[in-house]
């Protein structure tokens, strides 16, 4: 997805430009792709537009060349990812953020401004190859999976590959179905999908299973069943709840872990990835809740996957599929990016 392409030299520079909903990252590697600096966050205007995102952008890369005590003009090329699908520079949905992204080349158009070679792709995307480079060594492929506001996925096939699919779409793993039901009904998700994977692992699906849990007599005097609170205010506490033990968050992260852990086991017959990583804001809770919250996925998964992608026939204490978390926290994306800018030139 090059605009231009340049020789690479053994004094450039290549910047990853992670564009949040509310946050910027970015970081800078060297021609060896190693980091160099610290990573520069910036506020992320992409719900303003695209203009106004570029700004933060260019000043977020400002900040990372003083940081690194380099021109501008040593950065050879950028990668940036967005948090929406998207396909050859273009979005196609704008997610959360403003409508003027869509229907305009944003690739080509930034790269026009920074006079620079842009790569652009998904956030997801970005981080699951992120967290394949920070794995050397690794044979197999990668599936990433991230639980937050909605459910993003990523996938790297063996050999380095980030798959993106014929249009750039691919991998939207909160569109899978899988056949729970609540109160005898497919729940539905934001976009009215009865049975929708996002409709269990989402902000959306947590706030609907925090008001079924509150009406229950043994959570009658909970300190979230607090009627002059909006669900969705309390809904953004459960997370704390659950890191301390609490025993209706644990349930409603159960219920979470065991949905995504399930439809990871028909993912795994398609893919056959070998290592699927948890990322997201999950891989930053506390340690025994990461624990917990990971081998509760392992079981969604052990439940659903067929045993083929769970051990090898040929040694059965060999497992065939591994579940692990991210390793790369929120730098994972930038830092993908950034390799991917890298390989422009």
């Amino acid at each position: 997805m090059a605009t231009t392409k340049r020789t690479r030299k053994k004094n450039s520079y290549y910047a990853g430009l992670d564009i949040g909903g509310t946050t910027i990252k970015a970081m800078l590697v060297d021609s060896a792709g190693q980091q160099v600096g610290k990573i520069v966050e910036v506020r992320s205007l992409a719900g303003e537009g695209h203009r106004k995102t570029f700004g933060q952008l260019k000043k977020a890369l400002k900040a990372l060349c003083k940081n690194a005590k380099i021109l501008e003009a040593d950065v050879a090329a950028i990668g940036m990812d967005v948090p929406a699908p998207c396909s050859n520079g273009v979005i196609w949905d704008k997610a959360n953020m403003a409508a003027d992204w869509l229907g305009v080349n944003v690739r080509d158009t930034f790269a026009k401004v920074i006079n620079k070679p842009v790569y652009m792709t998904n956030d997801c995307n970005a981080a699951a190859y992120g967290e394949y480079l920070l794995r050397p060594g690794t044979t197999s492929g990668l599936l990433y999976a991230a639980p937050g506001t909605g459910l993003g996925g990523g996938l790297v096939l063996a050999g380095g590959t980030v798959f993106e699919g014929a249009n750039g779409l691919a991998m939207e793993l909160g569109d899978i179905t899988i056949p729970f039901r609540e109160s005898g009904k497919l729940p539905v998700d934001a976009s009215g999908r009865e049975g929708a994977l996002e409709a269990w692992v989402s902000l959306v699906a947590l706030r609907r299973q925090l008001a079924l849990q509150l009406k229950k007599k043994k959570y009658a005097k909970h300190p979230l069943n607090d009627s002059k609170t909006p669900i969705e205010e309390r809904a953004f506490k459960v997370r704390n709840y659950a890191e301390d033990g609490d025993a209706l968050a644990l349930e409603i992260f159960g219920i979470q872990a065991r949905a995504l852990g399930y439809a990871l086991g028909d993912a795994a017959s398609l893919f056959d990835p070998g290592l699927i990583v948890i990322g997201g804001g999950m891989a930053e809770t506390k340690p025994h809740f990461r624990d917990w919250y990971i081998e509760a996925i392992r079981s969604g998964f052990r439940e659903r996957a067929e045993k083929c992608y769970q051990f090898s026939p040929l040694d059965p204490d060999k497992a065939t599929t591994t579940i692990e978390w991210a390793i790369g926290g929120d730098a994972a994306a930038a830092y993908g990016a950034a390799m991917k800018g890298r390989e422009l030139v």
